[in-house]
Parts: C-alpha cells; sequence; structure tokens
C-alpha cells in the first residue's frame, strides 16, 4: 500500500474513533444539577416508553427530595391531545419523591396513550432520582 492508502485509512479511523466517542453519552446526562434544583431528564430512560406516535420524555425538577415541576420535552404526539394528557404533570408539583412514586395519578380522557406514557415517564424518572441521588 502507498501512502495515500494509509493516509485514508488513518483519517477513516479517526473519524469512526471521534463518532464512537461523541455518540458515547455518559449516565450523567440523566441527572444533572441547577443550582440547588436535580434535574432527572428521562429522555434516555424512558427511549422504549411510547405514546401515540412516539416517545414521551419529561424533565423532572427536584429540590429538596419534592417535585418542584415537571416538564414535557419535545415529541411527536397529536399537539391537540397532548396539551390535554400533559395537565396531569401538575399533579405531582409539590409532592415528596416518596410519596410521588406511590401516587395513582389519572390518566386524561381522550389522551390514555400518552397519558399514560408520561406517568411511566415520571415514575422512571423518581426511581433513577431514588437509586442515583
Amino acid at each position: 500500500m502507498d501512502k495515500r492508502t494509509y493516509g485514508m485509512i488513518a483519517a477513516v479511523l479517526a473519524i469512526v474513533v471521534v463518532a464512537f466517542l461523541i455518540s458515547a453519552k455518559p449516565a450523567d446526562d440523566i441527572m444533572t444539577q441547577e443550582g440547588k434544583t436535580t434535574v432527572v431528564n428521562t429522555q434516555q430512560l424512558g427511549q422504549k416508553v411510547k405514546g401515540y406516535m412516539g416517545a414521551t420524555p419529561v424533565k423532572i425538577y427536584i429540590q429538596k427530595n419534592k417535585i418542584e415541576k415537571i416538564e414535557p420535552l419535545a415529541n411527536r404526539e397529536t399537539p391537540k391531545y397532548f396539551a390535554k394528557a400533559k395537565t396531569l404533570l401538575k399533579q405531582y408539583e409539590g409532592k415528596s419523591v416518596t410519596k410521588a412514586t406511590k401516587t395513582e395519578v389519572d390518566g386524561v380522557s381522550g389522551a390514555t396513550l400518552s397519558s399514560d406514557a408520561l406517568k411511566k415517564n415520571v415514575q422512571l424518572g423518581l426511581e433513577y432520582y431514588k437509586e442515583h441521588k
């Protein structure tokens, strides 16, 4: 092989290594700190949790073991029905993590699949928080 071929092989290998390093996300992306608030992002945890049209990840904001708020992240759900479903997230606010994991939150009529997926994502996020805090 000539120098040019070795150079091409080296370049391809370098690109593969860089791509691998970029794609390998550490678990720390799931739970981060924003000041005194812990934020749990269920984008990776709930990849297999599907609503009507796909994944329904959330960010859970926790301070002093209490849920401050829960924000839905980008998803492919039907906006009209997802707007109904995401109202259930308010039912978790102000509760302790322990109480929230035991709470039976009612789904939203007309948006059952989206509601169930949101609840499952919240549960996954809260369980992750309890195990890794």
